[in-house]
């Protein structure tokens, strides 16, 4: 019991050391100072509508942000309206790669898929799917990577080219 005193002892003087105490008095609250504005913040350029842009390539010929940027760049903003982000996810894959006989050969594919509305996930069941493949002989390993962004490029526009009018 002596402990359980000497405890409560301390807490309350913590509290009251802290100023986290409330007095028991009657008296009516100090009016409070309302804080000063905080200056007002630059405006920011307005951002352009929110993507939901996927790679699935392996790093070989592309890496993630260069797919991405590819699909950024081609897929213009009236598309991106008529297809939100919320209902719709962009998906890129770029196979491929130099054979032993040094023939450069790459496919890119671009999907639209649907998101799912109870999860907020892609759904593979695409709406659109448009792939470009090519090859190239005597091609350097650089040499296949500007062709695998080429092709994705090719694919990309030809999917836009399904869901709106130039």
């Amino acid at each position: 019991m002596k402990n359980a005193i000497s405890f409560a002892a301390v807490c309350l003087s913590m509290l009251f050391g802290a100023g986290l105490a409330v007095a028991a008095s009657h008296t009516a609250p100090a009016a409070v100072k309302p804080a000063a504005k905080p200056a007002a913040k630059p405006t920011a350029p307005a951002a352009g509508p929110k993507t939901n842009f996927m790679d699935h390539s392996p790093g070989s010929l592309i890496d993630n942000a260069g797919a991405v940027a590819v699909l950024r760049d081609n897929i213009p903003a009236k598309v991106l309206k008529l297809y939100p982000a919320n209902k719709f996810a962009f998906l890129s894959q770029v196979e491929g790669g130099l054979t032993t006989a040094k023939v450069c050969v790459v496919t890119a594919r671009v999907m639209l898929l649907p998101v799912t509305p109870a999860v907020k996930v892609p759904l593979f069941r695409p709406g659109k799917t448009a792939t470009a493949f090519d090859s190239q002989p005597g091609a350097t390993a650089d040499q296949c990577k500007v062709l695998a962004r080429d092709k994705l490029k090719e694919a990309t526009l030809a999917v836009v080219s399904t869901l709106v009018k130039s």
